[in-house]
């Protein structure tokens, strides 16, 4: 069964007519709103009239921490906790919040202060973790938001919800959402690519949902591309022996003249996504191989990303696959990174993480200076949610595990619109609670939409019956205070 041709078949004469007459309408006005300047081209054309007005940033660079880095061990320092060593955390701090089953049996929540030494970085004097050294002479590029909260606390419907503005799966992600409303500047490859790079053995790995980069209900051509860490970073992007490009040319023109003939008759939109994608897939066989050959990279550029740039399906690689995603004119690209769940062994294994990361997202932010992009580049990093400052499971000197806390957990931002050197929010004295500026994720999501030029509140698409939107339909803000 046909939906398309099943819903026109089911229209009424009056039906018919009132809808023709508003499409015809809103497609006379579309063509005198649009701005020429503004229009991207290519086989990802932004919507008529965006962005809604002019952007910071042209582009986004999404670094996800998939299992919630340690907010405590990392950005927000708390040396007075010292003193309640191994001590229960106090029902005042608690107050009765929820906390998860794997911990709600404990009969002790003993208080475990980070083994990690802090230093005040910059001349903002921003306090960063001495897991993250390459991070520090850059605290002044970047704006760390210490009080980001979120409604979820297990990591499926977190990692979701971070991802799509909602705990239910089927909604569109933040880069579909964005590659919808601003299209791409380039013709060869997709506007939303997404990165999933290995991660080290010890590393407690969480499940990567394709759901986190789908575009849901949008057309299908905005889900996110994912490239292959190993092997063809596209399956199939070789032709097979025998065929040349000639002979593919050929074959897809044939094949979209086809396609076409059935958008024709039955007006079926994902027809013309199917015409676009092949499209899309044909300039990719060039593209993507060019895109994957680090061979023109400077030595200086290798040297500066890490030994591990080299390593297929490693997270430096991925970075510098990125950034040349980027000047390539893909519009968000996003590297999702897992192995940050520690419930146990935190110290050794965050200690692995952060030795993976933190070189290349450093490099990332110097590369991407340097060659003037940074300026209108977004970069965006974090997990789903926080730690919780009690230990689960036995607490030694030495070694401790830390739950999943929503409450509160930092993320940082850095380039264009942003306010570098900046630390925004306070948490209690235990890092479990909001005491000044709290940030929701929609709230996060709002500003990231802001920065590219979109009025979050007015970036709707009808389905369900609904006006649905990335921020959700509680009342969501512009974080105007990370803004320069």
């Amino acid at each position: 069964m046909d939906p398309a041709l099943e819903f026109h078949r089911s229209q009424t004469r009056r039906q018919f007519f009132q809808g023709a007459g508003l499409k015809v309408g809103g497609l006379a006005m579309a063509s005198l709103a649009v701005d020429p300047a503004r229009a991207s081209s290519g086989v990802h054309p932004a919507l008529p009239g965006f962005p809604q007005f002019a952007p910071r940033a042209k582009r986004l660079l999404y670094l996800h921490m998939n299992g919630a880095p340690s907010q405590l061990d990392l950005f927000d320092h708390k040396p007075g906790l010292v003193e309640f060593f191994d001590k229960d955390l106090p029902e005042s701090v608690r107050n009765g919040q929820r906390i998860t089953g794997m911990t709600s049996g404990q009969a002790r929540l003993p208080v475990a202060p980070s083994l990690f030494k802090f230093k005040a970085c910059g001349q903002s004097g921003m306090m960063i973790s001495e897991l993250l050294p390459d991070l520090h002479p850059l605290a002044d590029e970047i704006a760390l938001i210490k009080t980001v909260h979120t409604d979820a606390i297990n990591h499926d419907p977190a990692c979701t919800f971070v991802m799509t503005g909602s705990e239910v799966p089927g909604k569109p992600s933040l880069g579909s959402w964005i590659s919808y409303g601003l299209g791409s500047v380039s013709e060869d490859l997709p506007a939303f690519v997404v990165l999933t790079p290995n991660f080290p053995a010890t590393g407690n790995a969480q499940a990567l949902f394709t759901r986190m980069w789908s575009s849901g209900f949008l057309p299908t051509k905005h889900t996110g591309v994912t490239l292959r860490p190993v092997g063809d970073p596209v399956l199939f992007v070789k032709n097979p022996p025998g065929v040349n490009p000639g002979d593919r040319r050929a074959m897809l023109d044939a094949l979209n003249r086809l396609n076409q003939g059935n958008f024709e008759r039955f007006g079926d939109p994902e027809t013309q996504t199917r015409i676009a994608q092949y499209e899309m897939a044909f300039r990719m066989q060039s593209s993507v191989p060019e895109l994957a050959d680090l061979s023109g990279e400077s030595q200086a550029t290798l040297d500066l990303y890490g030994k591990d740039v080299s390593r297929p399906g490693s997270f430096t690689q991925s970075a510098l696959l990125s950034r040349r995603l980027l000047e390539r004119g893909v519009r968000v690209v996003q590297i999702l990174h897992r192995g940050w769940d520690q419930h146990g062994s935190l110290p050794k294994n965050l200690g692995a993480q952060c030795q993976d990361t933190q070189k290349a997202c450093a490099a990332l932010l110097v590369d991407l200076k340097q060659r003037g992009l940074l300026e209108d580049t977004l970069v965006v990093w974090g997990g789903e949610f926080g730690r919780t400052v009690y230990s689960q499971g036995t607490l030694t000197k030495d070694n401790y595990g830390r739950d999943h806390h929503p409450r509160n957990f930092c993320m940082w931002m850095a380039g264009a619109g942003v306010k570098g050197g900046l630390t925004y929010g306070e948490t209690d004295d235990f890092s479990y609670n909001i005491v000044r500026d709290p940030v929701h994720l929609n709230d996060l999501n709002a500003t990231i939409l802001h920065l590219m030029g979109i009025e979050h509140s007015a970036f709707t698409y009808k389905f369900q019956g609904l006006d649905q939107r990335l921020t959700g339909v509680q009342e969501a803000h512009v974080v105007r205070g990370l803004l320069s």
